[in-house]
């Protein structure tokens, strides 16, 4: 079996509270993008995980597909599978594809072996492997809160619009991102915001992190300001970074900009 797990963008980005658990509570629009890996599993004699396309850091055992694998196991006589992932989602960079191929891979098994779970017993599990996994389970637009794995419906279709991603291959950590946070109720609530037409966001859709890490790193606004440059209708920061995005009404025409940056583009649905 051989599945696609796509990016998701931040429209919007709110850190509103700290937890006792030491996580914080968000507000935010999940979008999906067309941005993908591609993820098969197979029936096999032994259990495996490989990868190929871009590097995935860390003890390959430790991968969030393997762990989704031992998560259904615990509870289902699972037979053995060889999992491949060719990683092309740039990792760390918040658009949530690691949380997209564990999510990718519950669904996977779930099909594979006919265990009839719910999608609502999918989002079970998938939260267990990390905040933003459940929200790939449905993989909608979402309205999200709490650690970012509650979720509400949200009327927002950009279908026909196109998008541009820009990574600059920078890694932020968790603790850079969330240094000089302080956590507060938005003025504005974002579910009203995102009711507006798209080109109205740019001065009340925030991204909570871009403020402190636009100073750390020079690139970041300067890809900011060149998408706005080239016609954006709306550009942000997704997650904690480093990818930047923008929604235009038409396919932009890039050029020769960001040629040394890794970028995707592509029409939203």
């Amino acid at each position: 079996m051989v599945t696609f797990p796509n990016a998701k963008i931040n429209i919007g980005l709110n850190i509103v509270g700290k937890r006792p658990d030491g996580y914080h509570d968000i507000a935010s629009c999940f979008y999906p993008v067309g941005w993908a890996d591609a993820l098969e599993v197979l029936i096999s004699d032994e259990l495996s995980f490989a990868s190929s396309g871009l590097p995935i850091p860390g003890d390959a055992n430790s991968n969030l597909c393997l762990k989704a694998y031992h998560l259904l196991a615990r509870d289902f006589r699972l037979p053995p599978v060889s999992i491949h992932l060719l990683k092309a989602v740039p990792i760390g960079a918040g658009l949530g594809g690691g949380s997209a191929d564990a999510a990718f891979t519950i669904k996977a098994l779930n099909q594979l072996f006919s265990l009839d779970l719910t999608t609502e017993k999918q989002q079970d599990y998938a939260r267990l492997l990390g905040s933003d996994c459940a929200f790939f389970i449905e993989n909608k637009p979402r309205y999200c809160f709490g650690k970012g794995d509650a979720f509400e419906e949200i009327p927002l279709r950009l279908t026909g619009k196109w998008i541009v991603l820009v990574n600059p291959g920078l890694h932020i950590s968790t603790a850079e991102a969330y240094a000089g946070i302080k956590p507060q109720a938005p003025i504005h609530d974002l579910r009203e915001l995102l009711k507006s037409p798209v080109e109205q966001w740019r001065d009340f859709v925030m991204n909570d992190f871009e403020k402190n890490l636009f100073k750390n790193h020079s690139v970041l606004p300067q890809i900011k300001k060149k998408l706005y440059e080239i016609g954006a209708q709306y550009a942000s920061m997704s997650g904690s970074g480093s990818t930047l995005y923008a929604i235009f009404d038409q396919e932009p025409n890039l050029s020769n900009n960001f040629r040394d940056l890794t970028v995707w583009k592509g029409e939203l649905q």
